[in-house]
């Protein structure tokens, strides 16, 4: 017989019952003195038995606490006080006067009054039970006695007795007694648990516990299971209405008192006991398993617009991330004490509790897996067989049908509210080990020689970092809101792009990047970009693999159940069918792989896309201003093509695997039935069939989980390897690597030395070479100093030198940032910190913070000292630009302040801080030359820096050089020239006596400025740009039907009725498939098995199959091509929309805004929202066809089949509101914890020169707290809805169940089994369409969003009608007729009335001062802002040419022209139009040849790389590869505003030297700074206040004594060189004079 058949026929069992009698099985004969063991066998003992244990456990207890022992046991292991305080202080009693305040601190170490009142309930019902049982015993004894004496006086079984009269006690009376004294220790460990201090009232409550707990499972054993089955009574039965006292007193005090009552606090760290507990560590267990204290939460949100963070519970102590990190470094941090060992058995050990839990919960769930196929199984068989020999009632199995899939649910919601609750930790976890160990590792890769390798880290990362951002971001956001998405946006910029520094970082940067072989870049080179990927990427891959269990554990033991239960049900044929499973499981395999492959193809078009994107988004102005747009949406339109090929293979590799994973379990069941009615010749019975269908499902889940898990786990594999190697193989500095100990004792300074700060014999490398480094520099730098090298105190020092001589390396090696390598036992170097260091970087470096925050950096506030510092900095000025003054936010890396700003906000906090040596690196190079010159004199030579040592890297000598006391000069090999006074390094340094001279000569030309570029405006609120706004609630109408309309295109309707048919035939196929199999099963009840044609069922039933697998498939063909045409649609009218808005548009928003919504808004329409889509329509025809064929079998099942679907919807949404509230929250959260991330990586010097270090890793914690707050909340409210919609769909279940089998009219077993199918169907799946609904509303977010950007204002659209003629324009001749304009509609007007002629080949300048209009006037001229009145160029009027002719044929070049990232050849030709020739005679005429050397390495050619915006040259070389692509482009006007920026002054006569000769037959409107660039032009323009004050020749204008042109020249130092030039004397001669 089979082990299933054991426990399901009930033949043996109705044996044993009937012939028991219900009285003679109850223990009642008298104790068999040869057989004295039996009572020890009885199940009453088992209690008095664990009461034993339970007493022995308390008594060793005792003794070990007992001084005695402690006193042996601390010889041999120390006790630590850390281990004794949490109970000492939990138990400490507070001091209280009179009986009753006593009473009530008491009460309060217990936990407060409820917990209390149950404690005291629960000792109550032990004592109520000890009456009872003593009660019983009693009773038993008189019963005994009577039967006895009546048995004697029959002269039957004369019991011998000795001759004292003791009466022995019978088998019953032990029992009894035994019980009694079980309840007797049981009332003593209740009165203990409210008597004494809590310490032991906790640990006798578990004891108590436990043995009530026993005692009830012994009783429901003896006394209610019996009721279960037809057969048997309770074995206490005699007891009557004792046994049910009994049997309630024991449910309330085990069961129900422990569920419900309250969880006493207890603090993780007691030192720190929280004031408000989160409900999570008080609440009851019932409370915890159904999530019913998220229910104030819920409701909450539900009636409020938005939840905010604010109104989230506080934070669990274990949640805090100072306990986590206390609790896990020790076993991951080698500098916390860890082992030296891989990061996952660290990960292992610090969540071992939560690992076995989650065993343990997989193991119930297996179990309760079965539960349903079990009850079903058995149900159906009761029905079939009418009852006959039938041991257990069908109600037992119908509450099956509803607890074991409650049990399941509650078990597999406990295994994620556990699971979810590790990946929250332990993002937080691996988020500040990264942290902290990035604090201690050394900089190389980015600082290779003068303190920024910028052709390492941009070039070539550019592409990547695009895809990076991309990939980051929608790990960390799923794109639910805007804000997260800049941010991360932002700091993967971080990792690209590198701001420009004058004169320092000439094009030898792109040389190094294009001599350096391709093989030579690991991933390593861009350090920053991989620290910020461990903590997106790779921490959202390895979270994504916590589930390993589910592989190695569950699926083992699930398809080890379900293999068990089909031989039990089915026999060998069960084998058969799983070996067609095995058989067509490479299939899906094979597809997956085909999948994984296109998926990887597809996101290399994908990121082509978006490079595309982000570099046209990057440079949209520049776009706009030469009217490329067409071409550039083009350009756009053609790579989205490509990509959507790749997502429409995906899509139909995806379709085949729906398919696949449809007919597989069909063809598994199809195989196993026919095995086992043809070959085995079995009856197929209603039982068999629906119970075997519910495992087959379980099997295919199994399947589908193993392909979904193992790349996930392989993944997540390669992710933790990666942060591992980081935490072990990155190099550390010199302060954190392990030394040699000998070394370290050998150069250790003397007390003397110690405050001087130098060098004595040292060499410093950026890396230290000996160990195998993870980023090896490409450039083997090393900084020599020979001798001695004091720098001297309190006074200024200069660090002079050409570029890449190593002045940045000095600072570094000073602050421990390089390794130090001594060249002899004298060797030695200092930097004294007891007096606090403050150093400001050559890349300015700002957090996201106030301008007040960044200056103060921690300090206390000194009003006083705080606006000397703003006025000796030259902020003041800065500051009333900005309305919000200096509570204006900086943005994620000083997004709004420009570069000028930032280096003296750097400077600003260095000179802030109470630091007595302050080093600086370069802070004038990013400044004008008017406020170096301030900040020299007011700064430098200020009360604030006095007998304070300053180190200044500088390229300034000739203005530095009046405020330094000590220089030191430094050779191109990194070797130390001279050092010594001002003078006397002059004297010995040729090169930089030279570099003074020709600096004196920048400085004289720079005198000339005669305005200084305007600064951009910021909101009242400090905050630049406008805050996003979130919608909320649901999505709206006109986006939804933005998509809608996408999908159906021209045929919305067709495409619609034709989807829904489709789907709704594809659903009633398969209810049909489902119902069949039940008739054919059903054939065997009324007719032989010989009657029943298999081979017809099973034809049937394979058309049925294929009919459904047809019409599913036809159905999402449709619906992908839709999902497609709404793709691109919606794609293309976004691209466009933000390509035809306006300037203003594009000033007030960020274009990290613009970027996500081209890329991951887009992301999210291509991919979850249109699956979300289908898979709703998909699920609600379903749900409806299940319904539909519940209420046709149970026509009375009509009302609670909607009420449950309406019950579980209005749940939904509920959910749903408190979700998306918590979700943004979560979103908002984690931004700043990747923004903070980002910062300080890329601030990691600075931070580490200021000390600052504690200060970071504190507030890096406390945004993790903040983001750990929402992130538990938000997965803890998916586990509230799960549970709540499963007991909904158990309790419809059951319900129907019982209906069918207890209710009127006789049902067949078939239809039963079939009714119930549908509706567990049915009532599972009203979760999936809650939660995928919910989905769709979160990626709808997405579609909102791309909506409103559609909506944006517009320029106007080309026309048929603008196109002007073939030939124009023929000349550069421009007129312009009574020229106002105004920034918007309503504004104001910045030009007024601006009437001038310009003839063809004219150079005009224009100079003012600022805020005349100059920049205005430029771009009215190219109808960028809202123009009055006419201008014509060539004749034609541009009010009516199409804006991209008109600005194809007008060049501008900004202040700073932008370039695009690729190569020079492609900046200058984006589109491909000319040959190298024609480039290369542009860039010769534009003068590029002229300033750079022939056998220069870093000679530029057309294949030299360019990096995102130029930044790899400098500004000069940016302004003449603009001068070339003018003159490529052929326009017969050319727009020039001048750098301001202190381009050299080779490079500067160059540009002149090009516009004076070879653009002589194009007309040149020139915006200039200084007078000298133009006061040799055919005519000046003066403006003043938008109002054109002066127009004619330079000689014209001088003449008019009156004039501001003259006054302008007569203010300036250089009054008589001017003059001369505009006399018409050659420049050059002027220059000379």
């Amino acid at each position: 017989m089979s082990l299933w058949s054991r426990y399901t026929d009930p033949k043996p069992w109705q044996v044993v019952l009937r012939s028991s009698d219900a009285f003679q099985s109850l223990d009642w004969e008298p104790i068999n003195y040869g057989n004295s063991t039996a009572v020890w066998y009885s199940t009453l003992m088992i209690p008095a038995y664990l009461a034993a244990a339970s007493a022995l456990l308390l008594l060793l207890h005792l003794i070990t606490l007992s001084k005695p022992v402690k006193k042996i046991w601390s010889r041999f292991l120390p006790l630590s006080k850390t281990e004794e305080e949490p109970s000492l202080l939990f138990d400490e009693p507070a001091i209280a006067d009179g009986f009753f305040s006593e009473a009530k601190v008491f009460i309060s170490q217990h936990g407060g009054w409820v917990i209390f009142a149950y404690k005291f309930a629960r000792f109550i019902g032990c004592l109520a039970f000890l009456g009872l049982s003593l009660a019983t015993f009693i009773l038993d004894e008189r019963e005994e006695h009577a039967t006895g004496a009546n048995k004697l006086s029959k002269g039957k079984h004369r019991r011998p007795h000795p001759s004292d009269g003791y009466i022995p006690f019978s088998r019953a009376e032990w029992l009894q007694f035994a019980l009694c004294m079980t309840a007797a220790y049981a009332s003593i460990l209740g009165l203990v648990s409210v008597t004494t201090k809590p310490r032991w009232s906790r640990l006798v409550s578990n004891h108590l516990a436990t043995l009530l707990f026993a005692i009830f499972a012994v009783f429901a054993y003896r006394d209610l299971w019996p009721l279960i089955t037809f057969h048997s009574l309770p074995k206490d039965f005699k007891e009557g209405g004792l046994m049910w006292a009994k049997v309630t007193i024991l449910f309330l005090s085990s069961i129900v008192f422990p569920l419900v009552s309250p969880r006493q606090y207890v603090p993780v760290d007691p030192a720190n006991p929280t004031d408000s507990p989160h409900p999570e560590q008080t609440s009851s267990w019932l409370s915890m398993i159904l999530y019913i204290w998220l229910d104030p939460i819920v409701f909450k949100a539900y009636r409020v617009p938005h939840l905010s963070h604010e109104e989230l519970p506080p934070l669990s102590d274990r949640d805090y991330s100072r306990n986590l990190k206390k609790k896990s470094f020790p076993h991951l941090d080698p500098f916390s004490g860890s082992r030296r060992r891989h990061i996952f058995f660290g990960l292992m050990k610090t969540f071992s509790v939560e690992y076995i839990v989650l065993s343990v919960m997989i193991v119930l769930q297996v179990l309760a897996k079965l539960a349903a196929p079990v009850g079903i199984n058995q149900l159906l068989l009761y029905v079939e067989t009418k009852g006959e020999r039938a041991v257990v009632r069908p109600w037992f199995w119908i509450s099956w049908l509803f607890l074991g899939p409650l049990i399941g649910s509650l078990a597999w919601q406990w295994y994620i509210y556990i699971a979810t609750r590790a990946l929250v930790h332990t993002e937080g976890i691996l988020t500040q080990l990264v942290f902290e160990h990035a604090l201690r590792i050394r900089m190389k890769a980015e600082l290779p020689d003068d303190g920024k390798k910028s052709g390492d880290s941009t070039v070539p990362s550019t592409p990547d970092s695009a895809s990076v951002a991309g990939s980051s971001t929608a790990a960390a956001d799923e794109s639910t809101d805007g804000s997260a998405d800049e941010t991360l946006q932002a700091s993967a910029e971080t990792i690209s792009t590198s701001s420009t520094k004058k004169g320092k970082q000439k094009s030898q940067d792109v040389t190094e990047e294009l001599d350096s072989s391709p093989k030579k870049h690991s991933s390593a080179d861009n350090l920053v970009g991989k620290i910020n990927n461990l903590v997106t990427t790779d921490l959202s891959n390895i979270t994504d693999g916590r589930d390993f269990l589910m592989v190695a554990l569950y699926m083992p033991l699930q398809v080890g159940t379900c293999i068990w239960f089909l031989y039990e049900i089915l026999g060998w044929s069960a084998f058969a069918g799983l070996a067609v499973m095995f058989v067509l499981f490479p299939l899906p395999g094979y597809v997956a792989q085909r999948i994984q492959r296109v998926q990887v193809e597809k996101m290399q078009k994908t990121d082509a896309r978006v490079q595309t994107v982000t570099e046209t988004m990057n440079v949209l102005r520049m776009i706009k201003l030469f009217g490329w747009e067409e071409k550039l949406d083009a350009r756009i339109s053609e790579k989205r093509e490509v990509e959507l090929i790749w997502t429409w293979k995906t899509k139909i590799l995806e379709l085949v695997n729906n398919n696949l994973n449809y007919v597989i379990p069909l063809s598994t069941m199809m195989a196993s039935y026919m095995t086992f009615t043809l070959i085995m010749g079995q009856n197929l019975t209603a039982s068999k069939v629906f119970s075997s269908m519910t495992i087959f499902d379980i099997l295919r889940d199994q399947l589908n989980m193993v392909f979904f898990s193992i790349p996930r786990f392989t993944q997540a594999k390669v992710s933790l390897d990666r942060v591992n190697s980081f935490l072990t193989d990155t190099e550390l500095l010199d302060a954190h690597a392990q030394q040699d100990e000998d070394r370290v004792q050998l150069f250790v300074q003397s007390e003397e030395e110690s405050d001087l700060i130098g060098f004595r014999d040292a060499v410093f490398a950026w890396s230290n070479e000996s160990r195998g480094s993870l980023t090896p520099s490409k450039r083997k730098f090393r900084l020599r100093i020979d001798g001695e090298v004091y720098f001297q105190h309190g006074r200024i020092n200069l660090v002079v030198g050409p570029t890449g001589s190593g002045k940045t390396s000095i600072l570094m090696a000073l602050l421990g940032e390089m390794h130090f390598t001594p060249s002899g036992p004298t060797s030695w170097f200092n930097l004294p910190r007891k007096g606090g260091v403050a150093y400001a970087a050559q890349e300015s470096w700002v957090q996201n913070e106030t301008i007040r925050t960044n200056i103060l950096f921690g300090a206390p506030y000194d009003e006083i000292r705080y606006k000397k510092v703003l006025y000796q900095c030259a902020l003041e000025r800065d500051l009333t630009l900005f309305e919000a003054g200096d509570q204006t936010e900086v943005g994620e890396k000083g997004l709004t302040l420009s570069g000028g700003q930032k280096a003296r906000i750097t400077l600003a906090r260095a000179i802030y801080s109470s630091a007595n040596t302050l080093l600086l690196d370069d802070v004038l190079a990013a400044l004008d030359v008017h406020t170096s010159k301030w900040i020299v004199d007011k700064c430098f030579a200020g009360d604030l820096v006095k007998d304070r040592t300053i180190i200044l890297v500088t390229h300034n000598v000739a203005m530095a050089s009046s405020i330094a006391h000590f220089v030191v000069s430094m050779g191109s090999n990194g070797r130390i020239v001279s050092h010594g006074s001002i003078s006397e390094a002059i004297a010995k340094d040729d090169k930089l006596a030279a570099e003074m001279a020709k600096e004196q000569e920048v400085l004289a030309k720079e005198a000339q400025v005669v305005d200084s570029p305007e600064e951009p405006k910021a909101k009242s609120d400090g905050k630049l740009v406008m805050s996003e706004e979130i919608a909320e609630g649901h999505v709206s109408w006109p986006a939804f039907k933005l998509y809608l309309t996408g999908l159906g295109g021209n045929y919305p309707m067709t495409f619609w009725v034709a989807f829904l048919a489709l789907m709704g035939l594809t659903d009633f196929a398969n209810t049909v498939q489902t119902w069949f199999l039940g008739y054919w099963a059903s054939q065997y009840e009324h007719h032989l098995p010989s009657e029943v044609n298999v081979k017809l069922y099973l034809f049937g039933y394979a058309l049925l199959m294929l009919s459904g697998c047809l019409m599913y498939s036809v159905g999402y063909y449709m619906y992908y091509r839709g999902s497609m045409r709404a793709s691109r649609t919606i794609h293309k009218k976004l691209v466009q929309s933000v390509l035809g808005t306006t300037l203003r548009w594009l000033d007030t928003t960020p274009t990290s805004r613009v970027i996500t919504r081209c890329t991951q808004d887009i992301r999210a329409i291509d991919g979850p929202f249109a699956q979300g889509i289908g898979w709703v329509v998909e699920l609600s025809l379903t749900m409806i066809v299940k319904l539909g064929a519940v209420v046709a079998m149970t026509p009375v099942f009509l009302v609670p089949g909607l009420f449950i679907g309406l019950l579980g919807g209005w749940i939904g949404r509920i959910y749903m509101k408190a979700q998306l509230s918590v979700k943004r929250e979560m979103s908002n959260a984690k931004a700043p914890v990747l923004g903070h991330f980002g910062a300080a990586i890329a601030g990691l010097t600075s931070i580490r020169a200021y000390g600052a270090e504690e200060a970071f890793k504190e507030e890096s914690l406390n945004r993790i707290d903040r983001y750990t707050k929402s992130g538990r909340m938000f997965y803890n409210l998916n586990r509230w809805v799960c549970v709540r919609i499963d007991i909904i769909g158990g309790g419809f279940s059951a319900v129907l169940a019982a209906y069918l089998v207890y209710g009127r009219g006789a049902h067949e077993a078939s239809n039963i089994g079939f009714s119930l199918n549908m509706a567990v169907g049915f009532s599972s799946m009203i979760l999936w369409w809650v939660r995928i609904l919910n989905e769709v509303e979160v990626s709808g977010n997405s579609l909102e969003r791309i909506d409103s950007y559609i909506k944006i204002e517009q320029e106007p659209k080309p026309t048929e009608g603008g196109q002007p003629p073939a030939y124009w324009p023929a000349s550069g001749d421009l007129r312009v007729e009574n020229l106002s304009a105004r920034y918007s509609s309503d504004g104001p007007k910045v030009l007024q009335d601006l009437s001038f002629h310009i003839k063809s080949g004219e150079r005009v300048g224009i100079v003012g001062r600022t805020g005349s209009g100059k920049s205005s006037l430029t771009l009215s001229l190219l109808r960028c802002i809202f123009t009055e009145g006419n201008v014509y160029y060539d004749g034609i009027p541009t009010s009516g040419i199409n804006l991209n002719a008109l600005r194809s044929n007008v060049t501008i070049i900004p202040q700073i022209p932008e370039l695009l990232s690729g190569t020079l050849r492609q900046n200058l030709d984006l589109f491909d139009q000319h040959d190298d020739a024609v480039l290369y005679d542009a860039l010769r005429a534009a003068g590029l040849f002229s300033v750079q050397d022939e056998s220069e390495e870093a000679r530029l050619t057309l294949d030299s790389a360019i990096a995102s915006g130029g930044g790899n040259l400098s500004v000069g070389q940016r302004q003449i590869l603009a001068l070339a692509r003018a003159m490529v482009r052929g326009s017969k006007l050319l727009i020039l505003d001048e750098a301001t920026s202190a381009i050299d002054y080779k490079t500067d006569s160059a540009i002149q030297s090009s516009l004076r000769n070879e653009l002589n037959n194009v007309t040149q409107i020139i915006v200039a700074h200084r007078l000298q660039t133009i006061i040799d032009a055919d005519k000046i323009m003066v403006l003043d206040a938008g109002k054109l004050v002066e127009f004619g020749s330079p000689l014209e204008l001088l003449r008019n004594e009156q004039g501001m042109l003259r006054a302008l020249v007569d203010e300036s130092g250089d009054k008589e060189a001017l003059y001369a030039a505009a006399h018409g004397r050659p420049l050059e001669e002027v220059e000379r004079l």
